[in-house]
């Protein structure tokens, strides 16, 4: 059974064919019960899309190949350390252990590091860089009423 380290080397082979192409060296690899599920590279600068990095793309992949959003069971082998927004989306999706081959300090000297976002995202509130409110609404649960009954149909 292949072990991290193979399906590391998977991921660092997309990131540097994705080079190749002229994308961003980023590759991740989707893998359940020991076999490759679906794979991703970075598509931000093809796609113009600042959501398109390679372990959300290999998220949609994987969910589309198993036809399941859930994808509990499965692991994420990443090239390089997923940022905050790729992590989030694969502890939604379910992914039970993220595995990367480069540290956000082998990042930093090329201006690919997100250990700035992780530092902010660390703050409170209403000392990080970017504006975070909440306006309270008079009914709160109205949309998760209307998905409620909406399930309770189908």
């Amino acid at each position: 059974m292949p072990n991290a380290e193979t399906f590391l080397e998977q991921a660092i082979a997309l990131a540097l064919d994705n080079v190749e192409q002229g994308g961003r060296p980023f590759g991740a690899v989707v893998v359940k019960d020991g076999e490759v599920v679906a794979t991703g590279v970075n598509r931000l600068l093809a796609t113009r899309d600042p959501t398109s990095h390679a372990e959300l793309n290999a998220l949609r992949a994987a969910s589309q190949a198993l036809g399941t959003p859930d994808l509990s069971g499965c692991a994420v082998y990443a090239s390089g350390h997923p940022c905050p927004m790729c992590l989030a989306a694969m502890r939604m999706a379910g992914i039970g252990e993220v595995v990367f081959a480069y540290t956000n300090e082998d990042a930093e000297p090329f201006g690919l590091s997100t250990a700035a976002v992780y530092a902010d995202l660390a703050k409170p509130f209403a000392q990080q860089s970017m504006t975070i409110r909440h306006v309270a609404m008079d009914d709160p649960a109205r949309p998760y009423l209307a998905w409620k009954c909406r399930q309770a149909v189908t």
